[in-house]
């Protein structure tokens, strides 16, 4: 068994990557399946008998099932031939864990058959009818690992009309997957550490002196829209006296450092996997959020992009 999966990997690791993989005559093979081998065993049995006991009923059951056998590979060859596959937006993906690829088939001019279509190592197909001339289906397939991955082996084939042959190819995507860390299940909640040393000075020192969290002293280069005038009327003309209005960034909450050092973990994939976790509860808990791990730092934000950032950093560091 170790010999045959190894002579399919080497195989299948010639294969050429390509943006796309049209199924032609140079790319679908053809072979009998169990039940076709079965009935090529019953067929000669057929014929064999016939030709003993000369008979003319036998020889014409064993031509018209022959027949209908090599009708059937055609009609399979042909269910399959003239499609083109190519992959659709990737989606996130985590490490370890069940994902979807989705791939676009096109060129079906005409209704094809149960065409199975999966990835290799994932789980069998499910036979879907093809109606319309483009169709996206979603393939699993399971990230062995974080990082850029290249997109798994795609199987496109079909068993279609009579189960008696098995027509298929292989597909090697020429693109590349990136895949996040698995999130650590039961994961404890980040550290609630304040922003850093410029939110203490802006924020903190404001709090210290009195002043309000989104007001500070006038500075040279200030735009006139954010002098707070009223105040600035009582204290005659002297601009060192002058407040103006900012900004509070940590109007939603305060700012989180999402901080590796935290994590208190000996192995960097444990830690890799809590800090994927921690992201995407500061993500959901609607706050902003910074991220230090292996001497980068990705300034503090929230949203959608942001979280994608923060989960690439984690990926590819």
């Amino acid at each position: 068994m170790d010999g045959v999966r190894g002579w399919r990997v080497w195989w299948l690791g010639r294969l050429p990557r390509t943006p796309a993989h049209r199924l032609t005559h140079r790319t679908l093979y053809v072979l009998p399946t169990r039940p076709g081998w079965m009935l090529t065993l019953t067929l000669t049995l057929l014929l064999v008998g016939s030709i003993n006991f000369q008979l003319n009923l036998g020889y014409a059951l064993t031509f018209m099932l022959a027949g209908s056998a090599a009708a059937a590979v055609w009609s399979a060859h042909a269910n399959m031939r003239g499609l083109t596959l190519t992959l659709g937006d990737a989606r996130d993906a985590w490490a370890g864990q069940p994902a979807t690829l989705t791939v676009r088939v096109t060129g079906a001019q005409r209704p094809r058959w149960a065409v199975e279509v999966d990835a290799l190592g994932g789980p069998p197909a499910v036979p879907q009818d093809l109606v319309d001339p483009e169709v996206a289906i979603e393939v699993p397939w399971v990230p062995p690992r974080r990082g850029w991955q290249p997109a798994p082996l795609v199987r496109v084939a079909t068993r279609y009309p009579l189960g008696v042959c098995r027509v298929w190819s292989w597909w090697r995507p020429a693109s590349d997957i990136l895949v996040y860390p698995a999130p650590e299940p039961d994961a404890p909640p980040p550290p609630l550490t304040p922003s850093g040393a410029g939110s203490a000075s802006a924020h903190g020192g404001a709090c210290a002196t009195g002043w309000p969290d989104d007001v500070r002293p006038w500075h040279a280069g200030d735009s006139a829209r954010q002098v707070l005038w009223k105040k600035a009327a009582q204290v005659d003309d002297d601009p060192t006296r002058w407040w103006v209005r900012t900004s509070r960034p940590d109007a939603d909450g305060p700012e989180r450092w999402l901080d590796e050092a935290d994590c208190a973990l000996p192995d960097v994939e444990r830690r890799r996997a809590r800090l994927c976790a921690w992201v995407l509860q500061a993500e959901r808990s609607g706050g902003r959020y910074g991220l230090r791990v292996g001497g980068i730092t990705v300034p503090p934000g929230r949203g959608p992009e942001h979280r994608r950032r923060c989960l690439e950093v984690l990926a590819c560091h």
